[in-house]
């Protein structure tokens, strides 16, 4: 089916499409923070950078980085079409990242940053957080 827009109309509408928020990812972890009896732990929380998850007691920010948007090592892929746009665009995802890493870090915030395909792996995502809230355990 042809589009009924101009591809520049498209654009205009398609950059005011905001993300509500990666659900899919988010809801898994918080299935697997209750089945490991993780608790302490808070969902949109007014901190720098938006973390996924807070333990504001602790001062730990979580955040669920999806693989194509932040870049990942192992599955992040570059769209043939339109490539100098995606090249940019995911630079400053990765640029923003470092700067959130930077501001928490200065202001007391332990970081865990989960790539999306490590939620196939609970328990490796328990030993990391467990290890970050509970250091004498």
């Amino acid at each position: 089916m042809t589009d009924v827009f101009s591809a520049r109309k498209r654009s205009e509408i398609m950059s005011r499409v905001r993300g509500t928020g990666n659900k899919a990812t988010e809801l898994r972890l918080v299935a697997i923070f209750r089945a490991n009896g993780i608790t302490g732990w808070r969902r949109r929380s007014p901190v720098f950078g938006k973390p996924d998850f807070v333990f504001p007691k602790e001062k730990v920010a979580v955040f669920v980085d999806g693989c194509f948007w932040h870049c990942c090592p192992r599955h992040g892929t570059l769209p043939k079409t339109n490539r100098d746009f995606w090249q940019q665009k995911l630079e400053r995802n990765r640029q923003r990242d470092r700067l959130v890493n930077r501001t928490l870090k200065k202001k007391g915030w332990a970081l865990i940053r989960l790539w999306q395909h490590e939620l196939q792996a609970p328990e490796h995502i328990v030993r990391r957080i467990t290890r970050i809230l509970r250091p004498n355990n």
